[in-house]
């Protein structure tokens, strides 16, 4: 019976082993043929750590055969760590080959960082190699142009293509291709407003380029900037003839407005001279209603006789004829006897 137990035993041990050697057999044997020096037993425990020994296998092959590992510190624990961190083991890999062939200074440290923060290591090391054109503005977010205003008033619409490549060194917190774009959009719109006229804009872009790149933009960024150049500039609209002519309104409606309230005063003080003028004749009226009653009561008394009131008639009869000889007849008051 035990024996019987061993041979179970035994057969379960080389099912074990065959299916190890059918699994990492394959990868173990180019690990010898390429001098990678990754054991079967190294090879078993990555699956253990839950590690795609595929993948640390292809890497530690391509960094033996590029020579990292004789200028580089990358052993297998250090890709396997990098693996389990989230990084693309593979990709940096390839950016440290790129990067060696074109003497490029970026160490294993360097690569691991710039890729666990995001960042494709490979395609930095082939736009530093590459330089890369960026459209400005940005045709994907802003079809226009960059508009600006130069000193005479004429507005003038570019369009530019900035060639950059990657600062390995600033990339890690480096700004994006945005804030490249955004700054290069600032010096050349402050550099066609500092001119003193478009003309000088149209006869010489490459003044404006020479002087945005002078500005020192990259600063900060994950780019150097190689050069700046004016694909398309057009002239745009007067808008400083246009500025005139919206203040020469402006003040033409203040001064209407001015106008219209002097002239709204003047005329409610016309308004109240009328009515006071309607109040003084309305005095006069009542004064005048007095005056036949003044002389009834003058009569009573004897004060005023016959004679004396017809003296009176004849004098308001002749003040009367005077005026209406003088186009005043409206203006005279009615005898005192109406």
């Amino acid at each position: 019976m035990g024996w019987i137990i061993g041979l179970i035993f035994g057969a379960i041990v080389v099912l074990i082993i065959m299916a190890i050697l059918a699994r990492y057999f394959g990868l173990w044997i180019q690990c010898k043929m390429t001098g990678a020096k990754i054991s079967l037993a190294n090879l078993v425990m990555m699956s253990i750590r839950k590690v795609n020994p595929s993948v640390i296998v292809r890497s530690k092959i391509m960094a033996v055969q590029a020579g990292l590992t004789d200028q580089y510190d990358i052993s297998t624990r250090a890709l396997e760590a990098h693996y389990l961190a989230g990084g693309n083991v593979p990709n940096v890999i390839r950016a440290l080959i790129a990067a060696h062939r074109a003497n490029i200074d970026m160490d294993w440290q360097v690569a691991q960082a710039i890729d666990l923060a995001g960042r494709d290591v490979l395609d930095a090391v082939r736009t530093s190699v590459y330089p890369k054109v960026i459209n400005c503005p940005d045709p994907r977010k802003n079809a226009g142009t960059l508009d600006a205003v130069a000193a005479d008033g004429i507005q003038l619409k570019a369009r530019a293509r900035v060639t950059v490549r990657t600062n390995i060194q600033q990339l890690i917190g480096g700004a994006t291709e945005e804030t490249v774009i955004a700054r290069v959009g600032q010096g050349i719109v402050q550099a066609i407003g500092s001119t003193e006229s478009y003309a000088q804009v149209l006869e010489n872009p490459d003044r404006i380029s020479q002087t945005v790149l002078n500005q020192g933009l990259e600063a900060q960024t994950a780019f150097e900037i190689v050069s700046i150049d004016i694909a398309d500039i057009d002239v745009g609209d007067n808008i400083g003839a246009r500025l005139q002519a919206d203040q020469a309104e402006a003040d033409m409606r203040v001064a209407q407005a001015r106008a219209e309230q002097r002239r709204a005063a003047a005329a409610a003080q016309e308004q109240e001279m009328v009515a006071k003028t309607q109040e003084n004749r309305a005095e006069v009226v009542l004064s005048e209603a007095d005056v036949p009653e003044a002389i009834a009561a003058a009569f009573r008394q004897g004060k005023l006789g016959l004679l004396d009131y017809y003296e009176l008639k004849n004098v308001q009869a002749d003040t009367s004829m005077r005026a209406s000889i003088a186009g005043m007849g409206d203006e005279v008051a009615p005898p005192a006897d109406q």
